[in-house]
């Protein structure tokens, strides 16, 4: 475990003992919380003598993110007891149905585009993150986003509902998406560890064609145009790494059947053993699928991976979207 994570969970350890401290001497009987205060001292005490972090029962190191979830945890996954393994499937089902929540509507409409995504986790919970934001009045652009948190599992998908909750209450303060990146960068930064980062392309697509990108550290969008297809690189650093990061827009402009795809790096990355999927798969099939629907595109892709994988599983979780100009 990184050195600056475990500072943060003990500096929590510190602040919860305060308050049941605090808590326990204003009630009379408070036997729950004397029980708990004494979980927080065994974990602080695992701390200092260099075993937190280590199951009880292997010595193997406990998952990460479920530490993250709870700092309390002893043992690994494979050794909870019946109980808790029931009450673990509960809270990620309880999470993954929150999270469902968050995703936009698959029926999200905006004025002379056709939209699609696939949003599909390699387990319960997810840690890319995909939204999409129709324009309140007539002629005002779409908001598109697509991200990925670095890391996986619940601590990840904590964050990605983290960043949502942060575009959607400062895209309300911030219209020009290059503020609106630099902010959420400051404030994701300052209430997240020094470990987390998330890659992150947002963007918005004006009725007449317009497009305008800021694409944080994420994988390169492909602009399918009808002879030609272009990527858009990187303008700024994956958002959470520097408080003080400032992002550059791009801009381009897509005619009437021309499309904007993006993925998360679950595609790229999908390996059957031998090799990554890649770059170059993901510009050649949108090279010679350049006139297919946005949701016939996406399930080529997924055809596409699924071939190259050949029955292996994936390791990660992948998202893709796809726009079209119609009109």
């Amino acid at each position: 475990m990184p050195h600056s994570v475990l500072v943060y969970i003990k500096s929590q350890l510190q602040n919860r003992r305060r308050r049941l401290d605090s808590a326990i001497g204003e009630l009379s009987d408070a036997p729950d919380l004397t029980g708990l205060l004494g979980e927080v001292d065994a974990a602080l005490e695992r701390i200092e003598s260099g075993t937190y972090g280590i199951c009880e029962t292997c010595h193997d190191p406990i998952e990460d993110d479920r530490l993250m979830a709870d700092f309390l945890i002893r043992v690994c996954l494979d050794h909870l007891d019946p109980h808790q393994q029931r009450s673990l499937e509960q809270d990620l089902e309880l999470a993954s149905r929150i999270q469902m929540a968050l995703l936009p509507p698959r029926d999200v409409s905006a004025d002379g585009l056709e939209i699609a995504y696939r949003y599909q986790p390699h387990g319960p919970v997810s840690g890319d993150y995909c939204d999409l934001v129709p324009g309140e009045e007539a002629g005002q652009p779409l908001v598109f986003i697509m991200g990925d948190v670095s890391g996986k599992g619940i601590a990840a998908s904590m964050l990605m509902s983290h960043l949502h909750a942060l575009f959607h209450s400062l895209r309300h303060f911030e219209r020009a998406i290059e503020h609106l990146m630099a902010r959420a960068n400051r404030q994701f930064c300052e209430s997240t560890l020094s470990s987390h980062f998330a890659t992150m392309v947002l963007g918005e697509l004006h009725p007449d064609g317009t497009v305008r990108f800021c694409n944080a550290g994420h994988c390169p969008p492909v602009i399918v145009h009808g002879t030609t297809i272009d990527t858009i690189h990187a303008t700024g650093l994956p958002i959470g790494m520097f408080c003080s990061t400032e992002y550059r827009v791009t801009e381009t402009r897509i005619a009437p059947g021309e499309t904007v795809f993006l993925y998360t790096d679950g595609l790229t990355e999908s390996n059957n053993g031998e090799e990554e999927y890649g770059e170059d798969r993901v510009m050649a099939l949108a090279d010679s699928h350049r006139h297919l629907s946005p949701e016939d595109l996406i399930d080529a892709y997924v055809g596409d991976v699924s071939a190259f994988l050949s029955g292996r599983p994936g390791s990660d979780d992948f998202t893709l979207m796809a726009i079209r100009r119609a009109s």
